[in-house]
């Protein structure tokens, strides 16, 4: 078939007007290239939608508002420590004082402490690390809202725990920040700490969880469930709060690796709130206690006692007049459960202890003499 020009002309006309029709359709009606402006709701919804919580999205004015929420109940801490000279007999000596005078006799010093704290109540508790307190003759407390200082009184600690509550008479108004679930945090989560390092009080820092349940020995005692963090800390950060995006508390910041950057340790909020009510009723905090000595069972020391295999903890040693020693345990018993939890090492007995309340009855599976028997022991305070 042959087709004349204008034909073919008038052939090829049609077939780019369908194409164009049929392009101009698909466009339409597959996807929406109309440019608007959502409206404040859509906009709120769009926002809600791409971030689940605070955590999930840092805006610019984030960390910004949290610090003015939070800020004006974080305090200074400034203490007083009544130390001596080193002390030598000669110079309370009545013939030397004859020849020499009262210069050399030792004269009480007063060693200056700083740290950080913050309110927990509106009538004026507040929390910090004890040794920022500890031995301290005086702790001046400093808000933000108010340059000269408050007297504070010391009203519970721990050294074991590092942990100190203290008091300011400052009405009943007071700013104050609530503790937030530390088991619900992850590894990093945004944090925010704020303290006074080196005396520069309000310093504000951010980082992220670095880790948790780092297990730390700081100064003789044995910390097993810490949160480390990126976030600055420096000498007066300690007791000051670590923060999350809620402006919530979740740590207590206590102790920085000196040897390296960006490695800091704060103690969990849900081991202060563990021990928050006794620290302020009782102004220490109550341990039970069971009253042995241990160590782990060896396969030496099983085959010495008769045990089919290493299992058990064995009581080197009963302190007198403990619940253990009231009980009737004794040196070379192996403890193998406690109430009906199996113990296989000193740890497991610990934890096991420290679960039980004041006054409870725990029965203890010992291994005594080659047989079995079960001692009922009435656990008691430390």
């Amino acid at each position: 078939m042959k087709f004349s020009n204008k034909s073919l002309m008038n052939y090829t006309l049609i077939i780019f007007l369908t194409c164009l029709i049929a392009a101009v359709v698909v466009l339409a009606g597959g996807y929406d290239i109309t440019i608007t402006k959502p409206s404040p709701v859509q906009a709120a919804q769009n926002q809600d939608s791409a971030t689940s919580g605070a955590s999930a999205f840092l805006g610019p004015d984030t960390i910004e508002n949290i610090v003015k929420k939070t800020s004006p109940a974080v305090v200074k801490i400034e203490t007083e420590v009544q130390t001596k000279q080193q002390y030598n007999p000669f110079f309370d000596d009545p013939f030397f004082r004859e020849f020499f005078g009262d210069q050399f006799r030792s004269q009480p010093e007063t060693r200056q402490g700083l740290g950080s704290g913050f309110i927990i109540s509106k009538d004026g508790y507040i929390v910090t690390n004890n040794h920022v307190i500890d031995q301290a003759s005086k702790i001046k407390v400093y808000l933000s809202s108010r340059k000269e200082p408050y007297e504070a009184k010391l009203i519970g600690s721990d050294a074991q725990l590092d942990l100190a509550v203290i008091k300011i008479n400052a009405g009943n108004n007071l700013p104050f920040l609530e503790f937030g679930d530390t088991n619900k945090l992850e590894v990093g989560s945004w944090v925010i700490a704020i303290g006074n390092p080196y005396g520069l009080d309000h310093t504000v820092t951010v980082g992220v969880i670095s880790a948790k349940g780092r297990p730390i020995t700081i100064d003789g005692n044995e910390f097993k469930d810490l949160l480390q963090t990126d976030a600055s800390i420096n000498p007066g950060n300690s007791g000051g709060p670590l923060i999350n995006l809620n402006g919530e508390v979740i740590g207590i910041n206590t102790a920085i690796n000196a040897q390296a950057q960006g490695i800091g340790f704060a103690i969990p909020s849900s081991t202060v709130t563990q021990v928050l009510d006794q620290l302020i009723n009782e102004g220490k905090v109550i341990r039970p206690w069971l009253g042995v000595i241990m160590q782990p069972v060896t396969k030496e020391l099983a085959e010495y006692f008769g045990l089919d295999k290493p299992e058990g903890v064995l009581i080197s040693s009963v302190i007198e007049d403990s619940p253990a020693h009231k009980a009737g345990l004794r040196r070379g018993d192996i403890i193998l459960e406690f109430n009906k939890t199996k113990v296989n090492d000193p740890e497991k007995l610990k934890e096991e202890v420290a679960k039980t309340k004041v006054g409870d009855k725990a029965v203890l599976l010992v291994f005594r003499d080659g047989n079995t028997v079960y001692v009922t022991v009435k656990i008691e305070a430390r």
